[in-house]
């Protein structure tokens, strides 16, 4: 089944583009199907990148899926057209009388301040406070992950000395868990983050299972012990060419930043980086709808507690 996402949205032609079954408004309505709610916090600021990456990843089920864009009233973005927001987005305040399966929540580029320094953590908070009574399972990805983790178990933040970037071999801990069913033993993810948490912080919270991590990275996914929340330290939805853009980003800034890990061939900036990841993205995403949202939400939404 496909990806429903409005008629318009400039994530459509990409997708079309890839072969990727996607499904516009007016069709989806002539279907007598319940589909998955779906709501997207995109704390990114480069949302219409953000949108095409999130939803390659939502498409790749039997499950038709309904998604919902949400932003921050806190901040308002520099970087994507105020037209789009509009069209698109809603804001808190219109998400809070609803109940959605599922929820994702982005990194965002803010890495390097406290918490509390945030200009929308208090937003942010809320929207924490809400989900536990109105989202069925979370998907929490790279600072979502990181701020989500200190707000529901209390797990410090750990802020590094230098960018951690690049591409790491991880190792599945858990296998026979449903969000790591199917998944190699080894495999890779990129990173782009200036913190992280700490494994043992993990490890000893009786509520969580930490089920792969990285010599390298550290922590990388982590499930709550009922799957109502995933975390994830990584970028698994990052484009083959995104750290490359990051970098070279970076580098026009003057920034001077180290060459990502394991990304450019021979760590050659000027060689086109291979995507080696992309497989374990789609499973990543697939399993949570399956086994986390799907397999565990109430037929009607308004029974979600």
């Amino acid at each position: 089944m496909p990806i429903k996402i409005p008629n318009s949205l400039p994530a459509a032609d990409i997708l079309y583009g890839e072969n990727i079954f996607i499904m516009d408004e007016s069709r989806a309505t002539a279907q007598d199907i319940r589909p998955l709610k779906i709501a997207i916090l995109n704390l990114m600021p480069t949302k219409i990148v953000t949108e095409t990456q999130l939803l390659r990843l939502l498409s790749n089920t039997p499950l038709q899926v309904d998604v919902s864009f949400m932003n921050t009233v806190s901040r308002v973005s520099r970087n994507t057209p105020a037209e789009h927001l509009k069209a698109f987005y809603g804001t808190f305040d219109d998400f809070r009388h609803l109940k959605f399966d599922g929820m994702i929540i982005t990194g965002a580029p803010v890495e390097h301040l406290d918490f509390n320094d945030v200009d929308y953590w208090d937003e942010l908070c809320e929207i924490f406070e809400w989900s536990k009574h109105n989202v069925f399972s979370k998907l929490y990805i790279c600072w979502g992950a990181i701020a989500a983790l200190n707000y529901y178990y209390g797990i410090k933040k750990v802020n590094f000395e230098k960018k951690l970037s690049g591409i790491f071999e991880h190792n599945t801990l858990i296998p026979s868990h449903p969000v790591t069913r199917g998944f190699d033993e080894v495999f890779r993810v990129p990173h782009s983050r200036f913190s992280g948490v700490n494994e043992k912080d993990i490890i000893k919270n009786p509520a969580l299972d930490l089920l792969a991590s990285s010599k390298e990275a550290g922590a990388y996914l982590i499930a709550s012990k009922k799957y109502r929340e995933i975390f994830i330290t990584g970028h698994p939805e990052y484009d083959f060419d995104t750290l490359s853009k990051e970098y070279f980003r970076d580098l026009d800034k003057g920034i001077n930043p180290a060459i990502p890990a394991n990304y450019f061939p021979d760590n050659d900036p000027s060689k086109t980086p291979k995507n080696l990841w992309r497989s374990h993205a789609h499973l990543l995403f697939s399993n949570w709808l399956n086994y986390c949202v799907y397999q565990g939400t109430p037929y009607n939404t308004e029974e979600i507690m």
